[in-house]
């Protein structure tokens, strides 16, 4: 059969399984199975496909039908220009997430991130697939951000197979660190950057079947209220944070003000809030120091917060 009745058959088929554009995912299976270009295909779409092509491009539609994503069907994901390599032990990088990386692109370029031996160092808490703290490495360096040492963070080991795979396959040298949120992690750094989970447990089985039955749960599962991770996150990383290092945090789209008012319950200032470009709220910053001259000071004591304002220091998210 030729490309075009083929790429049609398929089109059709995933539209009646449910699958969100269909059109897309056929042109892109097809893509994939045969390397075609568009301008190739619509010069000649009545070109007929091998055997072995239409055998891989029948059994790939029948995957996608099912619901599979297509980027475990295919093997790799986009992701600010590069290519990331993802299977069932990571979320698939999505275009929300590249927020947070040009947030923390923006950070270093203005040269205000605190540094020991003119090096900074950059902590990605829940990496994954090492898609946010590898493409932060990899732009910083083409954009001249200076001297960086990368450490990604997880507590699977199948996560941190497939983000040290990534950092092989890209040439990018980073450290990578089975944790429990902080549980292994040693020394301070300058920036620490975090996708948590943060979907409520009870919402998750409303997901498309993509994510719920596909992404690790793991990865997912932000317990009760969505907000666990952001809780243990905030409430520790300031020991682990240089004098003046941040804390950068994708949130979910209603999550932005909470996240905001614990990093503000815990001492951290200068917090600001990034929207996506869909206009909802995305990222959370904030920025902390642990001797503050005249400033904002908040120290725990038997568990008890104290505050001490000065005119100024607290910004309106």
């Amino acid at each position: 059969m030729s490309l075009k009745s083929e790429y049609l058959q398929a089109e059709e088929r995933l539209r009646a399984s449910g699958v969100p554009d269909p059109g897309l995912d056929a042109w892109y299976l097809l893509e994939y199975v045969t390397g075609i270009s568009r301008a190739l295909y619509y010069a000649d779409p009545d070109k007929e496909m091998t055997g072995a092509q239409r055998d891989a491009y029948n059994r790939y539609v029948g995957q996608r039908s099912r619901r599979i994503p297509l980027q475990h069907i295919t093997g790799v994901q986009e992701f600010m220009g590069l290519e990331f390599k993802v299977n069932e032990d990571v979320l698939i990088p999505r275009q929300d997430t590249e927020i947070l990386v040009e947030e923390a692109l923006g950070i270093l370029s203005e040269g205000t991130l605190p540094r020991t031996d003119r090096q900074a160092e950059i902590l990605d808490m829940c990496t994954g697939s090492g898609c946010i703290i590898l493409s932060v490495l990899s732009h910083a360096k083409k954009r001249g951000g200076g001297s960086l040492k990368g450490t990604g963070s997880d507590i699977s080991a199948g996560a941190l197979r497939v983000a040290r795979e990534n950092a092989r396959r890209l040439g990018i040298d980073a450290e990578f660190v089975q944790s429990d949120l902080f549980a292994g992690i040693q020394g301070r750094y300058s920036l620490i950057l975090s996708n948590p989970p943060y979907i409520r447990s009870g919402e998750i089985d409303s997901l498309q079947d993509e994510v719920r039955l596909h992404d690790p749960r793991l990865a997912l599962d932000g317990r009760e209220d969505g907000l666990h991770f952001y809780r243990e996150i905030i409430r520790n990383s300031p020991d682990y944070l240089e004098d003046g290092g941040y804390l950068m945090l994708e949130v979910g789209c209603s999550q932005a003000y909470e996240v905001s008012e614990m990093m503000r319950g815990r001492g951290f200032q200068d917090i600001t809030v990034k929207k996506d470009l869909a206009g909802l709220d995305r990222v959370v910053c904030g920025r902390y120091h642990n001797i503050m001259d005249g400033g904002l000071s908040l120290w725990r004591a038997g568990g008890q917060s104290t505050e001490i304002y000065r005119k100024g220091c607290i910004e309106n998210v």
